[in-house]
């Protein structure tokens, strides 16, 4: 009884809360680091969090294949759908190798994502992409040539 009363309350003061949207509440970023590297970022506010396990990383074109992909050490929660599940706060720095690049140089990233809020409040997957030519890496451009978030 005391249990239903608590989770009553938990829906009450996130009706209350004003969330965050997904892209402010979880800020994505990504650069190339090299010709066979995507450091992607995540600035996580405060009050949320990202699930380990729902990160997905694609590259393109096909022939592109990411490689071992490096995650940094998360907290262990205790996830009332989920169970015990891994999480990132503040911010998550993934590093992801590429398998092979583009004969053309141009290569692009989708991230796809998912996180909660403290108040109770799950958001759906959230994806971004970002192109990156890596043959400009050598005029200091290490920065993306286009980006586009979607949710």
């Amino acid at each position: 009884m005391v249990a239903i009363a608590a989770w009553a309350g938990d829906v009450a003061a996130a009706n209350e809360v004003e969330l965050l949207d997904p892209e402010a509440a979880f800020r994505f970023s990504a650069q190339l680091v090299n010709s066979g590297t995507i450091e992607v970022r995540y600035a996580i506010a405060d009050g949320y969090y990202l699930y380990r396990d729902k990160f997905h990383f694609q590259l393109a074109p096909g022939e592109s294949k990411p490689g071992a992909i490096k995650f940094p050490a998360g907290k262990i929660k205790h996830d009332p759908l989920f169970g015990k599940v891994e999480t990132y706060r503040k911010s998550v720095k993934v590093i992801i190798p590429i398998g092979a690049a583009p004969t053309d140089g141009r290569i692009s990233l989708t991230a796809s994502s998912q996180g909660c809020a403290d108040v109770g409040v799950c958001y759906p997957p959230m994806t971004s992409q970002i192109a990156f030519d890596i043959t400009r890496l050598a005029n200091d451009s290490a920065k993306p040539i286009s980006s586009l978030f979607k949710k």
